[in-house]
């Protein structure tokens, strides 16, 4: 099988060494060619050449979850086309690798190259649907690129950590779990307009949902892991399905300590739920306006302030070696 690995090299939890090991073992069965990224977007840029040029069958990320939207991006430049496009594989090199974790597969890199092959023997895979978000016509943000997402994106105060963590990341900081919790604590305690509602969901079909301060949408869950302990925002969300969304509509202190206890004691069966939080599923379009410019995050890269985001959940959209 002709392979294209993308290899990260900042991934966060594999060394040099350990890159070599997974690519001699990977080249043992493939007809591997390799690139290692040099700049951001250069994932992207090599997976679009990948589905383009119509020889490669398999696209393999090794990274975390930047590494691989940006694979999803390239592959699906000209719109999800899962019986003609390369398949994905995911070597997981990241701090939290919540994609490949979703999937099933090990967290560990090596064990996860290990089950790679194996599933390429047994010709084993699925068909994953994804997110979808645009730049909605008639806003100021109509004209920004649409971009796919393949596990969650944030509206509001969730957006606004991550922006903080990538501000530390660019200042040297590792990325680890404690890295969020503090600048979650630091984005509750600074945020000026916690306790001002702005967000508006508008769907075909229903009234609006007002007056929401955070908005996290999910293509699967759990929404992200804490450690090895998984979080489930919206516990229904699959890659089977369109898109889920969990919106609240108060950050106060008596709320935001409801909210984050739920949702560290969330599970499969149970999510948050309250008179401030709204639960969707399924959705396959709706859109999201904020009276003031908000922050923006997808698959855990801050992309700036937004004041219109145009959803789709669209099923079917990549085949995945699991």
């Amino acid at each position: 099988m002709r392979a294209l690995l993308v290899v990260n090299p900042a991934a966060t939890t594999t060394s040099a060494r350990t890159r070599d090991v997974l690519i001699h073992a990977l080249a043992s069965d493939l007809k591997l060619e390799v690139v290692t990224t040099e700049y951001r977007g250069h994932a992207r840029d090599v997976a679009r050449r990948a589905a383009e040029g119509g020889e490669t069958e398999l696209v393999v990320a090794l990274g975390g979850d930047g590494t691989v939207n940006e694979v999803v991006n390239g592959l699906l430049h000209r719109g999800p086309d899962p019986d003609t496009l390369p398949r994905l594989g995911v070597v997981p090199g990241g701090s939290t690798n919540v994609f490949a974790r979703a999937l099933g597969l090990p967290n560990d890199a090596v064990e996860a190259t290990g089950a790679l092959l194996d599933a390429l023997r047994d010709h084993s895979e699925r068909t994953v649907g994804l997110g979808h978000a645009a730049g909605t016509p008639g806003t100021a943000d109509e004209g920004v690129p649409a971009r796919w997402f393949t596990f969650c994106a944030g509206f509001g105060f969730d957006a606004g950590v991550v922006g903080r963590v990538e501000q530390q990341r660019e200042l040297g900081k590792r990325s680890t779990h404690a890295l969020y919790v503090r600048q979650l604590m630091r984005q509750f305690l600074t945020e000026q307009r916690r306790r001002q509602s702005t967000i508006t969901l508008e769907r075909p079909g229903h009234a609006p949902v007002e007056n929401l301060l955070l908005s996290i949408i999910c293509n699967t869950a759990p929404w992200t892991y804490l450690g090895n302990r998984p979080i489930y925002a919206s516990p229904r969300a699959s890659f089977d399905t369109a898109l889920d969304v969990l919106g609240l509509s108060t950050l106060s202190a008596a709320g935001m300590a409801r909210y984050a206890t739920q949702l560290l004691t969330s599970s499969p069966d149970r999510g948050p739920s309250g008179k401030h939080a709204v639960s969707l599923h399924d959705l396959t379009d709706f859109t999201l306006h904020s009276q003031a410019p908000a922050p923006f995050q997808m698959d855990g890269d801050h992309l700036g302030l937004r004041s219109s985001v145009t959803f789709t959940g669209v099923r079917r959209a990549l085949r995945v070696i699991v």
